[in-house]
C-alpha cells in the first residue's frame, strides 16, 4: 500500500473514530446536522472498469436448451406472496431471427416449506421480447422465453424451497432453490438486513460488490436502476465505457442484448434465493423500432405493479415487515397531472404508519447530489414531487445514477430540516463508466445550467438559488451544509431497521475487508415531532429557524 492510499484510509477511519468519540457511540441523525465531510479520492484505487467477457464461466449458459436459467425471486406487496422468474430457450441475435413460442413450455413452480414436500403448485405466464432496429447492418435480438409465476398463501418469515420449469419434462426443471419470506407487516417486525446498490453493471468491480453483498447476508436487495449496461455496446458486441464518445455516428443508440443474459446468469446465485427489487435507470431506456423503450427491463423482471395498483413497471410499492417501500420512475411522466403522481398520492394516503412506521422511497437520479456528474439533472422531478414526500414524512430516499457515494443531513428544499428525509446516493455499484470524482462546489467545476436537463425527459427547472449561502449562484462555493458525507469509491449499503424509530445504515467500500465500514449512522425517526398532516409543515419550519 502506498502512502496516499494509506492516508485516505486513515482519514476515513479518523472520521468514524471522531464521530464515535464525540458521541461515545454510533452517531444518530438526531445529533445532526453534521458538518460536511469529503474523503479525498484514493487515486490508486480505480478498480478494473472492464466488463466480464462472454467467455467467463460465470456468464455462460449451463444445461440444455430449455433448462431454467437466470432464476430470480422478487416480492409482491406483502409477505404472503413472491414472484419467481426464469428464462428457458436460447436468445437469437442477427439478421434472421425466429422468435420462440412462449406457449411451447409451461411456467410452473413447485414449492413447499423447507424440509417438507414441494407439493404446492403455481402456474404463471410467459413472454418473449424483441429488440429491433430499422437500420441496415444492425443486428436484431429476440429473447429466450421469460417466465413469471406468483406464489401465494405463504407464511411470514418462513424458509421455502422451490423448483421451476416444466414438470412434464424432467430435464426442464431447475435444481432446488430456497427463499425466506418477509416478516409480517407490523411495527415490531423487520428484515434483518437490506442491501442497497445502484448502477451495478457486469464488470470486475461488480463482482467485488456482489461478493461484499453476499458477505453481509441480506434478506432483500434493492437495485436502484442501471442494471446490465447493455447499451454501452453496439449490436455487433463492440463496447465502450463512453458510448457517445466512441460511437457518435450511430443512427440510434444501439444495445447488445446478450449482456442482459450474461447479467442474469451471473446474478443467479444471489437473486435466486434473495429477493431482488429493481427500479429503472437511464441505461434501461434502450430505444428501438417504433419508438419502443424499456423492453428488456419491463420483460425480464417481475414487479408487484397490479398488486400495488400502479399497473406500471416504472413505479410500484410493497411492504417488507414494518417498512413501506415506494419505487418511483424518473423516466416516465411525474408532474402533478400524471398517472404516476396520482398513484403516488393515493399510495401515500393509504400508508398506516402504525403498521409500517418506516416509509422509504427510491428512484434513480438523485435530487441532492453535489457531484458535477448529473448535477441538478432531476430538478423537474424534485419540483413536482418533493412537497408530497415531505408532507407524508418519507424517512429515507435511496438514489443511484451518480457513480459515487453521498449521504445527506435531513433536508427539504435545499434547507436543513429535521423532518426532511435523509438522501443517500449509492450509484457506486461498479459499472463500466467508472466513478464520479469532481464536485460542483469546487473551483471551475460548476456546470453550465443549460447542460443540466435530463436528455430523455427534457424540461428545464434548475435555476440559480434565490436564498441561502448559494444565493444568486448555480452552485455552492463549498460543500453544501446538507451534504454530510461524500466519497468516490465503489461499494454498497446495508440498512438494518431495529425498531419503529431507529435504523442502522452502513456503507461498505469494495477495497475494504468484508467486515469494514466506510460510513455508519443511526437514522432516527421522530414521529412525535414530525407530524404527517400538511398543516403542521409551516410551523415546523418556523420553529427550526
Amino acid at each position: 500500500m502506498g502512502l496516499f492510499p494509506f492516508a485516505v484510509l486513515l482519514l476515513s477511519s479518523f472520521f468514524l473514530l471522531r464521530l464515535c468519540s464525540v458521541y461515545g457511540r454510533i452517531p444518530t441523525t438526531v445529533e445532526g446536522p453534521f458538518k460536511p465531510v469529503t474523503i479525498p479520492l484514493d487515486k490508486s484505487f480505480r478498480g478494473v472498469a472492464e466488463d466480464l467477457p462472454e467467455t467467463d464461466p460465470r456468464v455462460q449458459k449451463n444445461g440444455g436448451q430449455f433448462q431454467p436459467e437466470q432464476i430470480s425471486v422478487s416480492l409482491s406487496v406483502d409477505y404472503d406472496s413472491v414472484w419467481i422468474s426464469w428464462i428457458t430457450g436460447d436468445f437469437q441475435i442477427g439478421d434472421d431471427i425466429q422468435p420462440l413460442d412462449p406457449e411451447g413450455v409451461a411456467s410452473i413452480v413447485m414449492y413447499g416449506k423447507f424440509r417438507m414436500a414441494m407439493d404446492n403448485r403455481a402456474e404463471g405466464y410467459s413472454l418473449i421480447y424483441n429488440q429491433l432496429y430499422p437500420f441496415e447492418g444492425l443486428r436484431n435480438y429476440t429473447s429466450g422465453i421469460i417466465h413469471h409465476v406468483r406464489l401465494t398463501g405463504l407464511e411470514p418469515d418462513t424458509l421455502y424451497q422451490y423448483q421451476c420449469g416444466d414438470p412434464s419434462v424432467a430435464e426442464e426443471m431447475s435444481d432446488v432453490y430456497f427463499f425466506r419470506t418477509m416478516p409480517v407487516s407490523g411495527p415490531k417486525s423487520y428484515p434483518n438486513r437490506i442491501a442497497v446498490v445502484g448502477d451495478l453493471g457486469l464488470t470486475y468491480n461488480t463482482t467485488s460488490t456482489v461478493n461484499h453483498i453476499l458477505s453481509n447476508h441480506p434478506d432483500l436487495v434493492l437495485l436502484i436502476g442501471d442494471v446490465s449496461y447493455a447499451n454501452l455496446y453496439l449490436t455487433n458486441g463492440t463496447g465502450s465505457d463512453c458510448y457517445s464518445c466512441s460511437f457518435p455516428e450511430t443512427p440510434i443508440h444501439e444495445t447488445y442484448q446478450p449482456r442482459w443474459d450474461y447479467w442474469g446468469r451471473y446474478m443467479q446465485p444471489l437473486v435466486s434465493e434473495v429477493p431482488l427489487m429493481v427500479v429503472e435507470g437511464n441505461h434501461e431506456i434502450e430505444p428501438q423500432a417504433e419508438n419502443q423503450t424499456f423492453a428488456a427491463y419491463s420483460s425480464r423482471f417481475s414487479f408487484p405493479s397490479v398488486e400495488s395498483n400502479s399497473n406500471s413497471t416504472f413505479y410500484y410499492s410493497f411492504n417488507a415487515g414494518g417498512i413501506h417501500f415506494i419505487m418511483l420512475g424518473a423516466y416516465i411522466f411525474y408532474d402533478k397531472s400524471s398517472d404516476q403522481y396520482k398513484w403516488l398520492e393515493q399510495d401515500l394516503a393509504k400508508v398506516d404508519r402504525k403498521v409500517t412506521p418506516w416509509l422509504i422511497a427510491t428512484w434513480h437520479p438523485p435530487w441532492y447530489s453535489t457531484y458535477t456528474a448529473h448535477y441538478r439533472e432531476a430538478e423537474c422531478m424534485k419540483m413536482a414531487m418533493e412537497d408530497l414526500l415531505y408532507k407524508y414524512k418519507v424517512d429515507i430516499v435511496f438514489n443511484g445514477h451518480v457513480h459515487a457515494y453521498e449521504r445527506s443531513n435531513r433536508v427539504y428544499d435545499y434547507t436543513l430540516d429535521r423532518c426532511g428525509p435523509v438522501y443517500i446516493t449509492v450509484g457506486d455499484g461498479g459499472n463500466r463508466e467508472k466513478m464520479a470524482i469532481e464536485h460542483a462546489d469546487e473551483p471551475g467545476n460548476c456546470p453550465d445550467p443549460s447542460s443540466t436537463p435530463d436528455e430523455y425527459m427534457g424540461g428545464f427547472c434548475a435555476f440559480n438559488f434565490t436564498s441561502g449561502p448559494a444565493e444568486g449562484k448555480f452552485c455552492w462555493n463549498q460543500q453544501p451544509d446538507y451534504s454530510a458525507y461524500r466519497e468516490s469509491s465503489f461499494g454498497h449499503g446495508i440498512l438494518e431497521v431495529k425498531n419503529e424509530t431507529h435504523a442502522l445504515w452502513t456503507w461498505h467500500r469494495n477495497q475494504d475487508s468484508y467486515k469494514s465500514v466506510g460510513d455508519i449512522i443511526y437514522i432516527v425517526r421522530q414521529p412525535e415531532v414530525c407530524l404527517i398532516e400538511q398543516k403542521h409543515t409551516q410551523t415546523q419550519r418556523m420553529e427550526k429557524r
